[in-house]
């Protein structure tokens, strides 16, 4: 097909601040993860499908729930209020636990 482009797990983005691998953060609309270090409004590789592991907000999260990416605390939460949707949980995390699981759907 000659209008393929890529597959779209991956997409370069323009960083919104100094980033380090593995921070999530959001492009527009777009939620990604960023794949190394880049500087603010540098291009950056971007895991925008796939599980990743992002820090969490306090509060348990239940398996299969949908989180949201708090863009002021660079957190995934449960709350959907001012967050932008990211995907599901794809593991249960008490309330104590850092890191939470989550199978990213832009």
């Amino acid at each position: 097909m000659k209008n393929y482009i890529q597959d779209g797990n991956i997409l370069s983005l323009t960083a919104p601040a100094a980033l380090s691998s593995g921070d999530g953060f959001l492009s527009g609309a777009i939620f990604g993860v960023a794949v190394k270090d880049a500087a603010s409004g540098a291009k950056v590789d971007a895991v925008v499908e796939g599980v990743v592991e992002l820090p969490k907000a306090a509060g348990a999260i239940n398996e299969g729930v949908l989180v949201y990416w708090d863009n002021t605390n660079s957190n995934v939460t449960t709350t959907s209020s001012g967050n932008t949707l990211i995907g599901k949980a794809v593991q249960a995390e008490l309330s104590g636990a850092s890191l939470v699981r989550v199978r990213l759907s832009n």
